[in-house]
């Protein structure tokens, strides 16, 4: 018998001053049988980072052609993809060529660096892409927030990222390793 998706449900205050992006969503966050709790905590960060009216998510570990997240125009083409996580570079070009602009948080600490020192060459030619990695400390405070009902705020100020639940505030620290030319942040 096939485990189901485990649903988490976060009502999601932004408060992003340096995109002038103030809202309250309330979302449903599927989290699969293989994903650990800072995965998804990552994913919803990655959410509250790009969020708009647009912006939903997508299958991500269930499905190799859909992002944990994207954001469509009317007519259906991709503007953005992000993915979290170490994916296979051959995914991350096939991103590239469906999407107008690809993001990609990466995290783990020496993981995650080892990660790029590997594909680092490979993924500079694409241009639409972004590489953002997520220091450990960030995504072990973000994993400690999780909840199966959450009621969390993430201010955005001048480049700097907190995210805070009834029980504290977690500063996210996030190290830009490529970017592209039609980036957001």
């Amino acid at each position: 018998m096939a485990l189901k998706a485990t649903i988490f449900k976060a009502v999601l205050q932004i408060a992003d001053m340096d995109r002038n992006y103030y809202h309250e969503h309330t979302l449903t966050i599927a989290q699969h049988p293989s994903e650990t709790e800072e995965r998804m905590m990552v994913r919803l960060l990655a959410f509250a980072l790009n969020a708009n009216e647009a912006l939903s998510f997508g299958k991500g570990l269930s499905a190799d052609d859909e992002p944990d997240l994207w954001q469509k125009d009317l007519t259906g083409i991709i503007e953005t993809w992000i993915d979290v996580g170490l994916p296979e570079e051959k995914l991350i070009r096939k991103a590239c060529g469906r999407a107008r602009q690809v993001i990609l948080y990466s995290y783990g600490g020496r993981g995650a660096d080892i990660w790029w020192n590997q594909n680092k060459s490979k993924l500079e030619r694409l241009n639409n892409l972004t590489v953002i990695n997520l220091s450990e400390a960030s995504s072990h405070g973000l994993a400690k927030m999780a909840q199966r009902n959450m009621q969390l705020q993430c201010t955005i100020q001048d480049g700097e990222i907190w995210m805070a639940d009834q029980d504290g505030t977690t500063p996210v620290e996030l190290t830009v390793a490529k970017s592209s030319a039609n980036a957001s942040r």
